[in-house]
C-alpha cells in the first residue's frame, strides 16, 4: 500500500445552497454541492499535490454516490470509505439572508456517518499515515464515533503518526456543554498540533487571550498550537517562541464557510513540507483568505501554483514576464 501524507476521518454532506438573498422558505432552486470538514481538510491537501485518505461511512443512496465520487474526483483516496443501508447520507442548507448574513441548517441526525466505529477503522492504514487529522464534530456524531475517534488517535499514538486536532465545536450536536468540554480537552491532550478558533479556546479554556489559551491547552514541550483569529490572521505558540501572523486582506467575503478547513490545509501542508510554523501558518492564511471569495466549501481552495502566486506575489509576476 502506498504511504499517505495524511489520514483523516469524519462525516461528509450534501450541500445545498442558493445564489439568491432570500429566507430559506422562498427559495425554489438550490446548487447541489459538497461538504465537510475533514473531507474539505483532504481536497486543499490533494489540491496542493499531497496524498490524502479520507475515512467515513455514507448511506447506500444516491447522495453517498455523490459524495464519494467527488471526493475521489478530487485525488483524495476514499478506499476505506464504507455504505450502509441503515441510515441516509446527510444533507445540510446554506441560508444566504445578506452578504454578511448566512444561516446554515444540518439534517444529519441519525446519518450514515454518526454509524461510524472502531471496527470500521483499518490501522495499517492509519499507521501508514505521517499525520492523522480529527476534528471535534466527529466524537460529538456518537458514542460509537467517539470510540471511533479514540481508537484512532491511539493507532496514531503507537506508530509514530502525529495527530492534529482541530476542534470545529458543533456546540448543539454535543448537547450537554460540560460533556463537551471534556471530550475535546481530553482529545486535545493528546494532540501533537492543535488548531481552535479563538471562541473555542475560550470555551476549552476559560482564558480570553490567544496566549493564556495556548499556554491553557499546551501540555507537552512539543505540542504546536495555533489560534485562528480570523480577518485579523492566527497566533501560534510552541516550546521555541511565538507569535501572531497578519491575515490576507480580502475586498468582498462571498462565503465563510470552510474557511477554517482551508486554513487547516494550509498549516499541514507547510508542516509536511517542513517549513517553520511561522511560514505554515502564513500558508493557512492565505488558504482562507482564497476559501472566502467563492461560493462552496472546497471549490475556492486554490492549487499549488495559486497559492504561491499569493505568497510570493513578485516571483509570481516575474514568471508570467518571462
Amino acid at each position: 500500500m502506498e504511504e499517505l501524507d495524511v489520514v483523516t476521518l469524519g462525516e461528509t454532506m450534501v450541500l445545498f445552497s442558493t445564489h439568491e438573498n432570500l429566507p430559506l422558505d422562498y427559495v425554489h432552486q438550490f446548487q447541489k454541492q459538497v461538504g465537510g470538514a475533514e473531507s474539505n481538510v483532504a481536497i486543499g491537501l490533494t489540491r496542493l499535490g499531497h496524498r490524502v485518505g479520507w475515512i467515513s461511512k455514507l448511506g447506500e443512496d444516491p447522495f453517498g454516490s455523490y459524495v464519494n465520487k467527488f471526493i475521489r474526483g478530487e485525488g483524495v483516496d476514499t478506499s476505506r470509505v464504507t455504505f450502509t443501508d441503515a441510515a441516509p447520507t446527510a444533507v445540510y442548507f446554506k441560508e444566504k439572508l445578506s452578504e454578511e448574513n448566512l444561516n446554515v441548517y444540518y439534517y444529519r441526525k441519525g446519518s450514515a456517518a454518526s454509524l461510524l466505529t472502531a471496527e470500521d477503522l483499518d490501522e495499517d492504514y492509519i499507521k501508514k499515515a505521517r499525520f492523522l487529522h480529527l476534528t471535534g464534530i466527529t466524537p460529538a456524531l456518537s458514542e460509537e464515533c467517539r470510540q471511533a475517534v479514540d481508537r484512532a488517535i491511539d493507532i496514531a499514538r503507537s506508530n509514530d503518526v502525529k495527530v492534529i486536532f482541530d476542534p470545529n465545536i458543533r456546540y448543539k450536536l454535543f448537547g450537554d456543554l460540560d460533556a463537551a468540554r471534556e471530550t475535546l480537552l481530553s482529545i486535545a491532550d493528546k494532540a501533537d498540533v492543535l488548531l481552535p478558533g479563538m471562541d473555542e479556546g475560550e470555551f476549552l479554556t476559560g482564558e480570553t487571550t490567544p496566549e493564556r489559551i495556548c499556554s491553557a491547552l499546551r501540555k507537552r514541550s512539543g505540542q504546536r498550537i495555533v489560534i485562528k483569529l480570523g480577518a485579523e490572521g492566527a497566533y501560534y505558540q510552541t516550546s521555541e517562541g511565538d507569535g501572531y501572523v497578519a491575515g490576507f486582506p480580502v475586498e468582498k467575503v462571498v462565503d465563510p464557510v470552510g474557511a477554517g478547513d482551508a486554513f487547516a490545509s494550509g498549516v499541514i501542508s507547510g508542516l509536511l513540507d517542513g517549513k517553520a510554523i511561522e511560514e505554515a501558518v502564513r500558508q493557512g492564511n492565505a488558504m482562507g483568505a482564497f476559501v472566502v471569495q467563492m461560493n462552496g466549501d472546497v471549490e475556492g481552495v486554490p492549487t499549488r501554483r495559486q497559492l504561491d502566486a499569493l505568497l510570493n506575489p513578485k516571483q509570481a509576476k516575474q514568471d508570467v514576464n518571462r
